[in-house]
């Protein structure tokens, strides 16, 4: 196998230090990804439990088993090899957990792409990671066809749906063809657990997409662990909810954590509450994962009572903020609670969770997973107190080791050096700590606001405005004032049949003045129709700086 050249990754002494936990330290030095998550439970005996659930389909693992060997040998014989990058660009379906099977059986190194990135986006990615494939859905084509002109690597593109004539004669692959013609029988190409697993691209929330390399053995320990404190997934369990595939978090739910525990996964394609309701009954899902914002919209559902959902055990989130209001809603009307952790592109997965608690702590993003170190910095380089907002220093089983940072003016090898500081992964969030442990993040510390002489966390503020009535969405920041170094200013999007004027302004003023100190209030209000967000909820922050200049 070709071994990658040494500058795609930074030098060693740049690396984060990765922390295996206690009882994980079992994990094989020589290993395959799709061998662990798939293989392994056929030999185990568990070929005729569900993998997958998808609407009406149901496919177990002997039957994935078969479909990824037939795939992955078509890969193989157009050319695939051990530590090539190949894209995913997929809506939620069963043959993106194929297409991410098949490949890491191959050895090669699966690259999840947002469905929801234009061409620019796309072109970037496709020639960063040198892709060498690229699956994607045929109604996602479109972005990537602007964007093929703009490849600089011999990518091929392989489509999953459409017609397969036209397919072919875009000069394509089909991969319902591939499908159908290759081997069932396949076997899996064994790597060093310092060979790369999997590449997961930031959502670009501050600039074009950074790659985040991720090695087998650490990734299958970082999966471990997730499952065992999180999830205890088993192959009793039916994990749901509605992330891409495509996209960081939903690779990590859906392609990893679901077939470590030898669990059935349910791939919603696309959320509405009606449809999450429905699936939950259908699919009987055990443990159902979503977005705060997904959870409420299903508070505000009219028929949500019409639906069984007894059969769910666990209710799961992360990526946003729940807050106190959602979570306290949620257990009135489910009798169970939403459990809120914390999940890092950088770190692969969750490194906290309220799992790590008997209850959940309202508004906290809970304590760190086992192995997962943690420490919060003041300005001077010391340990915060508790109630001291700070800056987050984690170390754990996976880190933050950027793909090819010697290109684009090593913007990349800057980004490392300041990412990883003495080992710790620097991630640039502003949280703080109570008495007991509990980590609560106040806010990316590039958002901090300084406002006269007060540190202000954006997030506090968007909860609050989000209570009035009214506000469909909500985001804030820090725009310059001669004066005060800063004040804070809100993009609004409102409700139908609410006026963003002067006098919704004055009475949000006033709805606010109970729940949020005097400083903290906006100074000025914008109101706009929607806000821009990344596909997990994330509020795009840059975009409404540039908005606020």
């Amino acid at each position: 196998m070709a071994k990658l050249p040494d500058d795609f990754l930074p030098p060693r002494n740049l690396w984060p230090e990765y922390v295996v936990p206690a009882g994980f330290d079992d994990t094989p030095h020589e290993l395959n990804l799709a061998d662990y998550l798939l293989d392994r439970h056929v030999r185990d005996g568990r070929g005729d439990r569900p993998a997958v659930k998808f609407v009406d389909q149901v496919i177990t693992y002997s039957e994935l088993q078969r479909l990824v060997n037939r795939f992955g040998s078509s890969l193989r014989d157009a050319g695939l090899e051990a530590r090539d990058r190949v894209g995913i660009r997929l809506v939620n379906c069963p043959e993106a957990i194929i297409s991410v099977l098949a490949v890491e059986k191959l050895g090669a190194i699966p690259v999840p792409t947002s469905p929801l990135w234009a061409a620019e986006e796309i072109a970037y990615v496709a020639n960063n990671a040198m892709m060498k494939f690229y699956i994607v859905s045929a109604p996602l084509m479109g972005a990537v066809e602007n964007a093929r002109s703009r490849f600089t690597s011999d990518t091929r593109v392989i489509v999953v749906g459409g017609n397969r004539d036209d397919v072919r004669r875009a000069g394509h692959l089909s991969f319902q063809g591939m499908t159908e013609e290759g081997s069932s029988e396949l076997a899996a190409v064994m790597l060093d657990g310092e060979d790369i697993g999997l590449i997961l691209y930031t959502s670009g929330t501050t600039g074009m997409p950074k790659g985040c390399v991720h090695f087998v053995r650490q990734t299958i320990i970082e999966t471990r662990v997730v499952n065992r404190f999180v999830y205890g997934l088993t192959p009793r369990d039916v994990l749901g909810g509605a992330a891409p595939v495509s996209f960081a978090a939903g690779f990590g739910t859906f392609t990893l954590i679901s077939f470590e525990g030898g669990a059935a996964v349910s791939l919603l394609p696309r959320f509405s509450p009606q449809e999450m309701m429905e699936t939950i009954t259908k699919h009987r899902i055990t443990v159902l994962t979503g977005l705060p914002t997904a959870y409420r919209a299903l508070l505000k559902y009219p028929d949500f009572k019409r639906h069984d959902i007894s059969s769910v055990r666990l209710f799961t989130t992360g990526g946003d903020s729940l807050g106190a209001k959602t979570l306290e809603a949620w257990r009135q009307l489910t009798g169970k609670p939403v459990w809120e952790g914390m999940g890092v592109t950088e770190m692969l997965h969750l490194v906290t969770s309220n799992t790590m608690n008997q209850e959940p702590v309202p508004d906290s993003i809970g304590k760190p997973l086992p192995g997962v170190l943690v420490r919060v910095l003041n300005a001077w380089g010391g340990d915060c107190k508790p109630g001291e907002i700070g800056s987050l220093m984690l170390k754990g089983p996976s880190g933050g080791l950027y793909w090819r940072p010697f290109i684009e003016n090593q913007r990349l090898l800057d980004a490392q050096m300041k990412g990883v500081v003495n080992g710790w992964n620097q991630m640039g969030d502003a949280v703080y700590r109570d008495d007991d442990g509990n980590i609560f993040f106040v806010s990316r510390e590039d958002d901090i606001i300084k406002s006269s002489g007060y540190r202000i966390g954006p997030a506090e503020i968007e909860e609050a405005i989000a209570r009035h009535p009214g506000v469909a969405d909500v985001g804030v920041i820090g725009v310059p004032h001669p004066d005060k170094g800063q004040v804070t200013k809100a993009f609004i999007a409102l409700k139908p049949g609410f006026k963003g004027d002067d006098d919704f302004s004055e009475e949000l003023r006033e709805f606010l003045k109970d729940i949020i100190a005097i400083y903290k209030m906006p100074r000025i209000i914008e109101y706009v129709p929607s806000l821009p967000r990344t596909p997990t909820g994330k509020l795009l922050r840059r975009k409404l700086r540039a908005m606020g200049a």
